[in-house]
């Protein structure tokens, strides 16, 4: 049974060349983190893994380039400099399938930094706001280490861990990161809230993201009827709709009455609201973004976002150029699932232009530019300007249909690329 003991002494079983998973989002353990980085002198070529991390956090700067190496499985943005300057670097993978990484062996970890809750009466802590690849991490770890912490929501599904399977528990009493993007919807995120909202149907599940635009779609579903829930992220827009009660979760044929999550990231409300609330359940990422679990409820509405997409339909959602920007995380788990799914929607939801106003609806993807999901899963596609859809359209319709949803400004560039390529 592990006992309390201080930061220092829980970080002193790492090695130089171990290998760290880290506990993500709104459970990023920070406490932990910045005691490891106190040791930095003692350590060299300590391998981070992790998914999104939250926080400003102390062992990201340049000065510790030959202590730490972020091989991240999402590139969130308090590592973005670190993988671009070559302190880090990207692992290209599903989110329903990093998992398996831990349980082939490909990625054996030897510490696992944690961010839980108190125990209970039973010795029982929660992974609490983070559930996603945490729970398979632990569980192949050698040495588990929990920073303990009471704002940490004490959350129901797969996300309890008994005392006996941590090595060392650290108290630590610091707010949760928050995020919030709510109050920052632009119009155009508004009227492509407006446009994907009149292709929900009542009884529809939805999965959504953090942003402005899943805020916006959200915002516009306050007179829909009994929608469901089964998403990888769990955010702040979803509470309005439940206290009106218009996600009921009634028509979903897995998990009938229950929000299904991943992992959740917003607010304190956000992180009040999941604490001990039976109506949402946090589940592993290799369940939660399985699309045969996703396709088993009707009428799943997925929506996603992109960096750009080509007259074709490919979609580059994770880099700019060669730039490496996120991760593919969840999009094509859903994307594949919402398309298989009895009266499904998939979405790819995005302004027509940059903020430098350059069209991200493009002839070709920039070089370097990876391809999150294929031309042949892209079904709709809203701008401000509409909605195009291309499934079982043909490589000119499809040009022809994305033209008709890009900003006034760069139809005639993109008529010109459809008129190039027919009298080539």
């Amino acid at each position: 049974m592990p006992i309390y003991t201080t930061r220092e002494q829980a970080l002193q079983k790492i090695s130089s060349g171990d290998r760290i998973f880290l506990q993500g989002s709104a459970a990023t353990p920070a406490y932990l983190l910045d005691g490891l980085a106190a040791r930095a002198h003692e350590l060299k070529d300590v391998e981070l893994i992790s998914i999104s991390t939250f926080g400003d956090l102390e062992i990201t700067k340049p000065k510790y380039r030959d202590n730490f190496f972020f091989n991240s499985l999402f590139v969130s943005a308090n590592i973005r400099q670190a993988v671009h300057e070559g302190r880090g670097d990207y692992i290209p993978i599903f989110l329903s399938e990093i998992h398996r990484l831990f349980e082939s062996g490909i990625l054996p970890v030897e510490v696992a930094l944690l961010h839980v809750s108190p125990p209970d009466a039973h010795g029982y802590c929660s992974l609490g706001t983070s559930v996603d690849v945490a729970r398979s991490a632990l569980t192949h770890a050698k040495y588990v280490v929990a920073q303990v912490n009471p704002n940490m929501p004490r959350t129901h599904g797969d996300g309890l861990i008994h005392i006996d399977e941590i090595d060392a528990l650290v108290q630590c009493n610091d707010p949760l990161p928050e995020v919030e993007y709510g109050a920052k919807i632009s119009e155009n995120e508004k009227a492509i809230g407006k446009f994907c909202a009149e292709l929900i149907e009542d009884r529809s599940t939805l999965q959504m993201g953090i942003g402005g635009i899943p805020d916006a779609v959200l915002s516009c579903l306050t007179s829909h009827k009994d929608l469901g829930v089964h998403t990888e992220m769990f955010s702040d827009g979803l509470l309005p709709l439940i206290d009106l009660g218009v996600i009921t979760n009634k028509y979903k044929k897995r998990h009938r009455g229950k929000i299904i999550t991943a992992f959740a990231a917003g607010t304190r409300k956000l992180y009040d609201f999941v604490d001990d609330n039976p109506m949402v359940n946090f589940l592993s990422a290799a369940y939660v973004n399985d699309s045969s679990v996703i396709r088993k409820n009707p009428k799943v509405v997925a929506v996603n976002s992109a960096v750009e997409i080509d007259l074709f339909g490919q979609i580059c959602a994770d880099t700019i150029g060669t730039y490496q920007f996120s991760g593919v995380g969840g999009q094509m788990d859903f994307i594949r699932g919402a398309s298989l799914s009895e009266g499904g929607k998939p979405i790819i939801a995005m302004c027509s232009t940059t903020r430098k106003g350059e069209s991200k609806i493009v002839p070709y993807l920039r070089e370097g530019a990876s391809v999150v999901t294929t031309r042949a899963h892209v079904h709709y596609v809203v701008t401000e300007y509409g909605v195009a859809y291309l499934y079982g359209k043909n490589l000119t319709q499809r040009a022809e249909a994305l033209r008709n949803i890009a900003h006034p400004d760069h139809r005639e560039m993109i008529d010109k690329e459809i008129f190039n390529r027919k009298n080539r």
